[in-house]
């Protein structure tokens, strides 16, 4: 697959980034180079290789799947200027 001038403009066109006219044949060369790249990539050989988290086979961190809030209303309104039941009282901003 390449990329052709008229596709270069286009893609700017689409990132909304701005390319003079000069850069244009830079950006096809670069944007070639990436496709031939990730053409290249597509055809390692990966059979039988698990997909990894890490460089080194390090376990992920998990924690206890434990419920831990309720009764706390008290201390989570605590430090809010108006309160009304246990509720957050904000100032009416639709009329």
């Amino acid at each position: 697959m390449s990329v052709d001038q008229a596709t270069v403009r286009r893609i700017a066109h689409l990132a909304r980034i701005k390319v003079n006219e000069d850069d244009v044949p830079h950006l096809q060369g670069e944007l070639n180079a990436i496709l031939a790249f990730v053409e290249e990539l597509a055809s390692v050989n990966v059979e039988g290789v698990e997909p990894m988290t890490s460089a080194m086979p390090v376990p992920m961190k998990k924690r206890a799947d434990i419920v831990t809030d309720g009764d706390m209303a008290d201390a989570i309104v605590a430090n809010a200027p108006a309160v009304e039941d246990h509720f957050f009282v904000v100032p009416k901003v639709v009329e």
